[in-house]
């Protein structure tokens, strides 16, 4: 004789809390249905199996899973979409909120600009009202004002940029290592090159560490 199969969530009847497929799916998780239905289905084979056909309480008890997992697929369909909708909505805010982070800050320079000329075409230290005093300080150090960019030779400059591993090999492999030290000591980070670790792989190279395999997205239709 089959073994029957334990539900894993105790069985009520129409009545019960467990009547409603909503209800259902709002007490458990995907997986947990999963399980559930998995073991309806073994219990309804070993009903056929022993006495001929399923009974009307394993057949209303898959019914009632099958619509809890529609219901809990349509609620997770939604949650992702209300999600994308939101995250883009984040990115397109942020951004917004950045550039105009930027004219503020653009507009404190401005303003503060406009104060210290005044200031200084006044031969003022400071001006006062009511409720603020604006003063003119010097700096404590020297600062750097550049008016034009384009004209600072490269050796004033600071350079960052992304190397692939093959070109930055050549470059380090052809300097001196007076050069090449300070260089590599340089570096801030660096990180693998899906693409170069790609190629790498197809033309039958092997990487430790690395694979190349065809994996999956979740598309919501």
């Amino acid at each position: 004789m089959a073994s029957k199969a334990t539900p894993l969530i105790p069985f009520q009847g129409t009545t019960g809390a467990l009547s409603s497929p909503a209800v259902v799916a709002t007490d458990h998780s995907l997986l947990e249905l999963d399980s559930e239905l998995d073991a309806i289905l073994d219990r309804i084979q070993d009903e056929i199996e022993e006495q001929g056909e399923a009974s009307a309480e394993a057949m209303e008890r898959l019914q009632l899973f099958c619509q809890a997992m529609d219901v809990k697929i349509d609620r997770i369909g939604r949650f992702l979409k209300v999600m994308e909708t939101r995250a883009e909505y984040c990115k397109k805010e942020s951004a917004r909120y950045a550039a105009r982070a930027k004219r503020a800050q653009n507009k404190i320079e401005r303003t503060e600009f406009m104060v210290l000329y005044y200031l200084a075409s006044h031969d003022l230290r400071k001006i006062e009202s009511h409720e603020f005093t604006l003063k003119r300080n010097r700096n404590s150090q020297d600062s750097v004002v550049i008016t034009e960019p384009d004209s600072i030779p490269d050796d004033l400059r600071r350079f960052e940029a992304k190397i692939d591993g093959p070109l930055w090999l050549d470059v380090i492999d052809a300097l001196p290592r007076t050069l090449a030290e300070p260089l590599i000591a340089s570096v801030r980070s660096s990180e693998p090159s899906n693409s170069a670790i790609k190629q790498h792989i197809t033309n039958g190279g092997v990487v430790e560490g690395a694979s190349v395999k065809r994996g999956y997205h979740l598309r919501i239709e």
